[in-house]
């Protein structure tokens, strides 16, 4: 079964079904209460803001993430592939994130990517497609995954937030690497994304301050505190984007 994050009410019968299935839950649900859920434009723009925003404070990036969606206005993959290295550069694009973004449109243009469809395909799947992308690591797949395609399984290991919250929840000895973190993970599924929101929620309530999802191993070494906030906060989609949950093998 293949469920997807796409309200309020979505996320909380997730997190119900995840306390059953795991008494282990019950607390951190309590000491949380029920977590928020937030979403982002999903498509080529989601993961575009995204890549804008790697290694970025927040105001810098919504800067230049301003300039560009006004300069492509409306935001369309064929007119960045088109678009000189040197004007996206004067816009405050980096090098690195030039071709990542051209990368993608051509992709895109070629059909050998539908990122639309990712939401639909098995979790570490959909992880493993987008990895494979010039520039597109870890980070910057989960976040698309779980904010802005709403997959209900989607499990960011490498966050160090969700890290240590397990470690504290669970009375682990010492933080699990996220190597460890996907047998750990093994009894959330198919529901892993609403674990996460949920581990999020705990960060917060045990340590007072915000989580970051961990640095890209690929692109991007670290990522600010600010970019996983600004992330996180958006506003739920009510408008754009309705509930839905597919059934598969």
């Amino acid at each position: 079964m293949l469920v997807h994050l796409n309200s309020q009410a979505d996320l909380e019968d997730a997190i119900g079904v995840l306390v059953k299935q795991d008494p282990r839950l019950k607390p951190i649900l309590e000491i949380t209460g029920m977590p928020a859920l937030r979403r982002r434009e999903p498509g080529f723009a989601g993961l575009a803001h995204i890549v804008c925003g790697q290694q970025l404070s927040t105001a810098s990036a919504a800067a230049i993430w301003a300039r560009l969606t006004a300069a492509f206005d409306p935001f369309d993959p064929d007119a960045l592939r088109r678009a000189r290295a040197d004007r996206l550069g004067r816009l405050g694009l980096s090098a690195a994130k030039i071709k990542t973004l051209k990368g993608l449109a051509r992709e895109l243009a070629a059909e050998r990517l539908n990122i639309d469809v990712l939401a639909n395909e098995d979790a570490d799947a959909a992880h493993n497609t987008l990895t494979s992308l010039h520039g597109i690591g870890p980070w910057t797949a989960d976040v698309y995954l779980l904010f802005c395609l709403g997959h209900g399984d989607a499990w960011p290991a490498g966050d160090l937030a969700v890290q240590e919250a397990v470690k504290i929840g669970l009375k682990l000895k010492k933080r699990p690497t996220a190597k460890e973190m996907a047998p750990l993970a093994e009894p959330w599924r198919p529901l892993r994304g609403a674990a996460a929101h949920l581990w999020w929620s705990y960060y917060r309530a045990i340590k007072k301050r915000e989580g970051v999802i961990a640095g890209e191993q690929k692109a991007q070494k670290t990522n600010s505190v600010s970019n996983y906030v600004a992330v996180a906060k958006q506003p739920l989609m009510k408008a754009k984007i309705t509930a839905r949950k597919t059934s598969g093998s």
